[in-house]
Formats: structure tokens, sequence, C-alpha cells
């Protein structure tokens, strides 16, 4: 390739972003081409400059055309883990030096749904052999969807199970954030037994009646993960196990070995009770409005007490609702939890940013005639400029949910549905009651 070329490329396009190039028309000249000297990788923290330089097609001593180096960052863009991809390089004698860079897209933790035949290493291990740049997470989009869902059917065809597989973006069964979740369509595996392994959940006449939700259905690692954060914590939580170990699911094949796609699957949840916690009281930090006492009444645990995790997720909603009762509708807490396990005693560190205070302003009516809206109006007891009180406002949704002859008398007034909000001027502190009557 004449030097010339390269010397223009690297003057015009210094940077090179990743636009699609076209297919070249017939009856044109083909592109020059160079010889490469060396790959570099900037802007990764998750992939090595090796992985990225594989992923991408080329290496050093490749021969290539100015379109073969898009097409390779085309190829490292539909991947779906960077969301960008540049390129630029530069001419050193007869060769040229190329450098991508790269901006990393999120990614979410993988689950494999309905895979009672292998581990989660086992299917990450058949997953790695197969996708470059896999490292046990996954984009929320791109062709490494389409990598590992190929070389998880050659997991389940060397097994001889055969099936398709699907995958979805899906808020994860506890916490926050997503999951990319993977299924195989196909084999059907139901839960045979279910068991747990602590004597506290295995007694719970509570949980003996709602293992009918899993056993001789289908099995599903997310469904179980469901039950153990619906069902199984809470009951943890409510006895002052607070650090208890729960899952992930045991499995258990019971059928024919020969046939795994036909077997159904014995599951046993792990439990580690640890120790249980009593309550130590809270300390309050940054409340202005309302004292520390008044807090430690709203919140209803007593030094002694049980830890118990439901009541104290309560208290907090407790405290916030009691702040809302004087106007504060954008209180926020953060609890730091302080363990003492030689004591078995926990206590919590709260920081109130209370913010403003709200006031009332106005209340807009839609869906009622004009006397409907009079005796609503009249209903109201929070003047403009009155404190707001959103316990209040709460509580009069309820005597709203269906036409009450408190509010509207003998009036006939016919509606099926209350929609309500609050609008907020975060400038004026003022907050405006809005209903629309359908």
């Amino acid at each position: 390739m004449g030097r010339h070329f390269l010397q223009l490329l690297a003057a015009v396009l210094t940077l090179v972003a990743v636009p699609r190039v076209h297919a070249q028309s017939p009856g044109q000249n083909p592109s020059k081409t160079s010889k490469i000297a060396e790959i570099t990788v900037t802007g990764s923290r998750k992939f090595s400059a090796t992985e990225m330089v594989s992923a991408s097609g080329l290496k050093p001593g490749d021969v290539v055309s100015a379109e073969q180096i898009q097409a390779a960052a085309d190829r490292l863009a539909a991947l779906g883990v960077f969301s960008t991809v540049n390129y630029r390089f530069s001419s050193k004698g007869d060769t040229i030096a190329l450098e991508f860079q790269v901006q990393e897209a999120r990614t979410v933790p993988l689950s494999f749904d309905n895979f009672p035949w292998f581990t989660d290493g086992e299917i990450a291990d058949a997953v790695r052999q197969e996708v470059g740049l896999f490292i046990g997470e996954a984009p929320e989009g791109g062709t490494m969807l389409d990598e590992i869902t190929v070389a998880v059917e050659k997991l389940l065809s060397s097994h001889k199970i055969k099936g398709t597989i699907t995958h979805q973006l899906i808020a994860q069964p506890a916490g926050d954030g997503m999951i990319m979740q993977f299924r195989v369509e196909g084999p059907v595996v139901k839960i045979q037994s279910l068991q747990f392994g602590d004597s506290l959940a295995a007694d719970s006449e509570r949980l003996k009646d709602r293992v009918s939700d899993l056993k001789s259905q289908p099995y599903s690692r997310f469904a179980i993960e469901v039950f153990e954060d619906e069902q199984v914590r809470p009951l943890y939580d409510s006895k002052g196990y607070l650090h208890a170990q729960i899952g992930p699911p045991q499995l258990r094949l019971a059928g024919n070995p020969d046939d795994p796609a036909g077997s159904n699957v014995e599951v046993l949840i792990p439990i580690s009770p640890r120790q249980a916690y009593l309550w130590n009281g809270a300390s309050w930090q940054g409340n202005v409005a309302i004292s520390s006492a008044s807090l430690d009444g709203v919140a209803g645990l007593r030094p002694g007490d049980v830890a118990d995790g439901i009541k104290i997720e309560a208290a907090w909603q407790n405290v916030e609702s009691e702040y809302g009762k004087h106007g504060y509708l954008d209180v926020k807490l953060t609890e730091q939890p302080e363990f003492d396990d030689a004591a078995r005693r926990v206590s919590y560190r709260v920081s109130i940013a209370e913010g403003p205070q709200y006031r009332m302003g106005e209340m807009i009516i839609t869906g009622l005639s004009l006397d409907a809206e009079k005796r609503l109006q009249h209903a109201w007891q929070l003047a403009p400029g009155q404190v707001f009180d959103n316990g209040y406002f709460e509580r009069f949704l309820k005597v709203l949910a269906k036409p009450s002859p408190d509010i509207f008398g003998d009036m006939p007034v016919h509606y099926t549905e209350c929609g309500h909000w609050l609008r907020s001027n975060t400038d004026r502190h003022t907050v405006d009651v809005l209903l629309d009557f359908k």
C-alpha cells in the first residue's frame, strides 16, 4: 500500500467513529491495504487488550484495508458490551499502528432460570469457551447475547437435551437492578419436593402452606428466589435473624439418569440463620422539626425487643409518614445498622434530610359537576397557606374511594375512579391537590 494513502487518512480521519460502512459497489477499484504493526486498546477496564484484539478479528501482521478496520470496529460495537467504539491509526513507514478507543456499556448479571442439569459454574465454563469477552455478565443487547445462546444450546445438545433458548431483561427477584434471564423452552422438569435447611423454616406452618406454590410446578430458579425473598426471608427477619443466609437452591435430579430432560428435581433451600438480634434503639441525626424522643415513639420499637426486620422497615415508613403530616414531603432517611455481636443487639444511626416544609396550594378538581365540586371543596379542611398534612390527604382519599354522603350529602354523584396527584412547587414550597373523577 502507498504511504500517501495512509498519510492522507491519518490527517483527515485522525479519530474515526463507527458508522456502518456500505459494501463497495461493483466496478470500483479495490481498497488499498497496509500491514498492521501494532494494535492498542484504551478505555476498557473489564477486558484486557489481548482479549479486545482477539474479539476484533484483527492481529498484528494482518494486511488490511480501511473497510476491514471499520468492520473490526463494527464487530466490537455490535457485541453490546461497549457503548462507543472509535478507532484511529497512524503510519509507521509502510505499516500502521492501530488504536481502538472504547467506552464500556452497562452489563447485568446472568441468570439461567430452568437449567437444573448444570451448575452455574458449568454453564459459565461452557459459555466462556465459546464467547470472547465473557466475564460472567451480559450486555443488555447485542450479538454477545446470541453467542451466549449458541453456547448454551451446544451444552444442552452435548447432553442430548433438546430445547430452544430465550433471553429477556427482567428485574431481580430481590433487591434493585436488572438481570438477563436465559430460559430453555421445551423440556419440562417439575419440582418433586421442596425442603428447608433449618428447623425454623421446616417447622413453620405458614411455609408448609405455601410450599404448594412451587411443588409439582415446572422448575424455575427465579420462582424459587421470589419464594425465598417473599416467604422465607420475612420469617427470619421477624425473629431477629437479620444476617440469615438463604439459598441459593441446591438440586438433585430424580428420575432416569439416561433421560435428564424427563427427570424431576428435588430442591433444598439451604439456610444459615446465624444469630438473632435485639433492638438497641436508634440515634437520630439531622432532625429539627421533630424531636428525637418523638421519633422514638413513632418508630414504635423499645430497647430489648426482638429486632424484627419487618417492624424496623415499618418504623422508617412511620417516620416518613410523620414528617408528611407536618408538610415535609421530601424527607429522606438514611439508615446505617450497627451490630454488636457479643451483646446480640443492633442499633441504627439514622440521618434525616428533612427538606422544605410545604403548605397547601390549590385544589383542582375535574370530572364532577360544579355543585359536587363545591361540596368537595367545602369538605376539604386544609386552607391555602396552611401546613400541608399528607396524612389527612391520604385519609381523605379513602373517603373518596366511592361517592360518600359525608361529602356530597344526597346529591346524585357517580364515579368509579378517583385519580389523585400532588403537584409541588419547589420554589414557593406549596403543593396543589389534583383530583380527577371518572
